[in-house]
């Protein structure tokens, strides 16, 4: 699953985070991933959502400082079906190692990403989780190169690998496109027809047309069962988030 929470912006009366974190929790334990790369997780959301998904345990670190401030681009994961082998995160910039802002973005960005052992088969993947940039077009260009070139790095072994995101882009843009070449979308491998909204961003406007696709899900050495746009609401027709999660079902092949 990917899945953009929106920030716990205290100025926000009506679709505060207070309002939202059950039901969130609820989609997560409804839809039962291995694996949520979540994108806009300030810390004490991520310790609401650790508490409450007692299964899952969680990688990444905020975006400002390297520990604990800022958004974070967490992954979580069942700790029943999977084993932490190596994790890390790197900025989207030309020095990835350090907390920088990467060409013309207007924020700090991240990607992290762990490499994990499936505890009955042994087998073993990455999976890697960003969030680009919303106002630099360089920087986005640059970071759909940086993350394949991470790829190639850490990948040695051809494991299966797993790319969630809110990349800030449509699919008729160039990044997204040189994504497409070298990984698998999942929506356009799915086995069975995808379903749900073209959308993935809803702005909290409970009638918009959903029809703005930036939250992806690309694989690896994958097989796709099955692709979704969740477009799950709460009681009141609100949504959960600013964004629909993506739920991929996939399989090492």
């Amino acid at each position: 699953m990917s899945y953009n929470i929106k920030y716990d912006n205290v100025n926000d009366t009506v679709n505060n985070w207070n309002f939202r974190k059950e039901a969130m929790v609820q989609l997560i334990l409804h839809y039962g991933p291995q694996f949520v790369g979540m994108q806009e997780v300030v810390h004490n959301q991520l310790e609401y959502l650790d508490e409450h998904l007692p299964d899952f345990a969680y990688i990444g670190v905020g975006r400002d400082d390297g520990k604990q401030k800022g958004e974070y681009s967490p992954i979580l994961y069942n700790t029943n079906a999977f084993e932490l082998i190596q994790a890390n995160t790197f900025w989207l910039s030309p020095t990835p190692e350090k907390v920088s802002k990467g060409w013309d973005a207007a924020l700090e960005r991240i990607c992290t990403y762990g490499r994990f052992k499936d505890i009955q088969s042994g087998k073993e993947l990455y999976v890697l989780n960003t969030h680009f940039d919303h106002v630099g077009e360089t920087a986005r260009a640059n970071s759909v190169r940086l993350i394949l070139h991470k790829i190639q790095e850490i990948n040695t072994e051809n494991l299966p690998v797993v790319v969630t995101g809110d990349f800030n882009l449509e699919p008729d843009s160039e990044p997204i496109q040189l994504m497409q070449r070298e990984l698998t979308d999942g929506q356009t491998a799915t086995q069975t027809p995808f379903y749900g909204p073209t959308g993935t961003f809803n702005g909290f406007d409970q009638d918009m047309v959903l029809d703005r696709r930036i939250d992806y899900i690309f694989v690896e050495n994958l097989m796709v069962r099955s692709y979704l746009h969740i477009d799950d609401r709460m009681e009141n027709n609100k949504h959960i988030s600013d964004h629909l999660p993506v739920l991929a079902e996939l399989e090492i092949e």
